[in-house]
């Protein structure tokens, strides 16, 4: 028996509830607040934190700060490049 509109909305809005509450709240109150794919605030703390303890390694000559800098830098990097896979559906539309 195929579903009915209003049951497949009420599905989709509770599957959106669980994955992100944060935004279905905002756009309940009428501000839309960005989805959690697009909220990258920590990746940037990250980012700087790794660069901060990559260049406290390098000037203190200290090889293991240098190298947590450089792995901070690389996770933190990761989080802020967009979703490869988005990436991937743009060049198959151009070819």
């Amino acid at each position: 028996m195929p579903q009915s509109e209003d049951e497949r909305l009420v599905d989709l809005e509770a599957r959106l509830e669980r994955e992100d509450p944060r935004f279905t709240r905002a756009m309940r109150s009428g501000r839309p607040a960005r989805p959690r794919e697009y909220r990258r605030t920590g990746a940037w703390w990250a980012l700087a934190l790794g660069v901060a303890v990559l260049g406290s390694g390098i000037a203190l000559a200290q090889g293991l700060l240098i190298a947590a800098g450089l792995v901070l830098v690389g996770m933190a990097a990761q989080l802020v490049d967009p979703d490869p896979s988005s990436l991937g559906r743009q060049r198959q539309r151009r070819w």
